[in-house]
């Protein structure tokens, strides 16, 4: 009861929609399906099968709209602390960039084109609860809106979190907001994917069709390659049936380019057969004949199984003869693939918890049990095994790394781990840009613990407020971009130790280490890996922040008489902002120069204020100051490309057009700014 009179009008539409439901749209009568439900005869207009919504044209204009946004590197954030900007792939290819994604996916075009082997996103459900970035009103372009709720500044840059709104059901646009929210993020990801990428969204009932829908559109229909269903074991809810499990739409960016890559003998390497005993996983002994294989030299050795793995040889000594085990030798562990090695050992076939066949079982160098699996018979069923973990698992992850459940219903790294095991080899790049509080990075870097790989990972999170009354809040994060930052840093950690030891150790080792061993102390440890370029699960990663450009930008279409045009003129006194830092151009340049955030950068001269940047050995960059001895150390690296800002040459006209002619004659484009 809320103490009003009767609405009259939406008491009979409500009784109308119990007759016509078909001629209702986002809550809304639609009058030519009115019309034709009563018999009337009309044409509906652009007849053929399609999705339509309410601003959908907007959605085009958006994705047309380019962007001179930028991202600006965060050391102080990144981890290690201070991580340095420059270095290549063993300084940071993990990325975290804070900002709104969609504005984000603009900028990373042009540097991560084709590049993305598999991206993974959970985006907001539109449960009627989630808020999101949207139109109110679908009589103006996205551009006048954001100017007229005054996010955007002067050049177009969007400013702050506070466009995310609450998109409620009684909203007569309900589900045009999701759709018009998720088309041009969707369309723009397409382009970062690799031909042979493939895309993951969660998603429930509320939009599964219409997720459906838009994905076709976008990828092609034929591109569709399952819906998977995962298993959340939730309680008992309101409504006819329990809801108990929620959607994975899998699409490749084609179809015809997917394929599984493998090493040169047909196989996939993995490892993580043998496991540590403990109370869930008991002991059992399986006895390896004589002529088990063993990857490596073909010379006759012993060896001892490594590190805390020791203690499962129960008899025997493994010695190899020509690469293969001389004399049986039993191991008592608490195996993980314990049906599957008793089944090959009897000569069957088998297959792991993915549907791929496994061709066989060898030891290598460390002593540890690898497996080599058929890649080209992978068969993952649609229905998620329940070793993927369900909500519970999840929190439970949360609540283990950061102390409490400061995330609702965030999914289990294991399930992310699942999928990227699917489709990725060990050097592909994942990427999120609906991070949330991280999962995914976690999802990487266990996978990488486990098989020794060296995958990235890019991550994109709004900075979105938590709400002042939440453990979140409470526990000092302001924003979900800091959890999920945290989350990545303490993953980590946990996973630091163990590589000092240069074992793999387990998830038990892993926290008891981390207990023993101060943050100082783990950090240091991060940084020595780094510094020595060991790759594998012990990556820092990099933390980068949407900004407004560096440079000034003309803006014709604020100009409406001669003041403004002289006002304009006078502001272009020089082309760099007020505020602009020189690391901050130099990432700006390379990103619009079609270079990443990971790659290499050396100062060839020593220091930067001295010098230029090389990035990618390819391209140099020049931003304090310019003269002929900088010249000659450009030319004599010989890079493709030469960026140089045009007011170092201060008037010095002969300089630069020495230096035009002198780049010209060595084949280095260049290019004055």
């Amino acid at each position: 009861m809320d103490g009003k009179s009767l609405d009259i009008l939406s008491d009979k539409l409500n009784k109308l929609k119990g007759i016509i439901p078909e001629a209702f749209t986002d809550e809304k009568i639609d009058w030519e399906k009115l019309k034709a439900s009563l018999g009337e005869d009309i044409n509906f207009e652009n007849e053929r099968y399609n999705l339509n919504w309410a601003g959908k044209s907007d959605v085009f204009r958006v994705l047309q709209q380019r962007t001179s946004a930028t991202l600006k590197p965060v050391p102080e954030e990144s981890y290690p602390e201070n991580f340095s900007p420059f270095g290549g792939d063993k300084e940071g290819a993990n990325i975290f960039i804070e900002g709104e994604n969609l504005e984000v996916l603009k900028v990373l075009q042009k540097s991560y084109f084709g590049k993305i082997k598999m991206i993974y996103i959970d985006p907001p459900y539109n449960t009627g609860n989630d808020s999101f970035i949207y139109p109110d009103k679908f009589s103006e372009s996205k551009e006048e809106y954001l100017k007229r709720i005054g996010e955007k500044s002067e050049d177009g840059y969007l400013l702050k979190e506070g466009f995310f709104r609450k998109n409620s059901k009684e909203s007569g646009h309900y589900h045009s907001n999701w759709l018009s929210m998720m088309y041009p993020r969707l369309y723009i990801a397409r382009n970062l994917l690799r031909d042979d990428g493939v895309i993951f969204v969660s998603i429930d009932d509320n939009e599964v069709h219409n997720l459906r829908m838009i994905m076709n559109e976008i990828f092609g229909e034929e591109n569709f390659l399952a819906q998977l269903v995962w298993n959340l074991r939730s309680g008992s809810q309101a409504g006819h049936f329990t809801g108990s499990h929620e959607y994975i739409l899998s699409f490749a960016k084609s179809k015809d380019g997917l394929k599984y890559f493998s090493d040169s003998n047909g196989g996939s390497i993995r490892h993580g057969a043998l496991k540590k005993i403990s109370k869930d996983n008991p002991e059992s002994d399986i006895t390896f004949p004589a002529g088990m294989e063993f990857e490596g030299e073909n010379a006759e050795f012993e060896i001892e199984l490594g590190g805390s793995e020791k203690e499962f040889i129960k008899s025997g000594k493994m010695i190899f003869e020509n690469g293969k085990l001389k004399e049986p030798v039993t191991i008592g562990a608490g195996w993980a693939m314990r049906n599957q090695i008793i089944s090959w050992l009897n000569g069957e076939e088998t297959y792991d918890s993915k549907g791929q066949k496994v061709l066989k079982f060898y030891f290598n160098s460390q002593g540890i049990l690898w497996y080599e699996k058929e890649r080209g018979t992978i068969h993952p069923k649609t229905v998620l095994p329940e070793e993927v973990g369900n909500t519970k698992t999840g929190t439970d992850e949360i609540i283990k790394l950061l102390g409490k459940k400061i995330m609702d219903f965030p999914k289990p790294y294991q399930l992310i781990k699942f999928l990227i095991d699917v489709v990725c080899e060990k050097e592909d790049l994942v990427f999120d840009f609906f991070a949330g509080s991280g999962t995914t990075a976690q999802a990487v870097l266990e996978l990488n613990k486990e098989d020794g790989g060296n995958r990235k990972f890019i991550l994109v999170q709004l900075p979105e407020k938590t709400a002042e009354d939440s453990e979140a809040f409470k526990a000092g994060y302001k924003t979900i971009a800091d959890i999920c930052k945290e989350r990545i840093r303490r993953v980590i950690k946990s996973l630091t130790p163990s590589l000092s030891k240069g074992e793999g150790g387990t998830e038990e080792n892993h926290q008891t280490e981390l207990e023993l061993n101060d943050d100082n102390e783990i950090d240091e440890k991060l940084k020595k890996s780094l510094e020595n370029g060991q790759a594998g699960y012990t990556q820092g990663f990099k933390v980068f922040k949407l900004s407004s450009s560096n440079f000034k930008h003309w803006r014709s279409d604020i100009i409406e008489s001669e003041d403004d045009l002289n006002k304009m003129v006078n502001l272009f006194d020089t082309q760099l902002k007020p505020e602009a830092q020189e690391i901050n151009m130099l990432y700006e340049l390379i990103l619009k120069s079609g270079y990443t955030l990971s790659d290499k950068i050396l100062v060839p001269m020593g220091e930067q204020k001295e010098g230029f940047y090389l990035v990618a050995d390819k391209l140099a960059v020049v931003l304090s100051r310019i003269d002929q001895t900088i010249i000659d150390a450009i030319l004599k690296v010989n890079p493709q490309t030469c960026i140089i800002l045009d007011n170092l040459f201060a008037g010095n006209d002969q300089l630069k057009t020495n230096t035009a002619l002198q780049m010209k004659d060595a084949g280095v484009e260049l290019i004055t700014i």
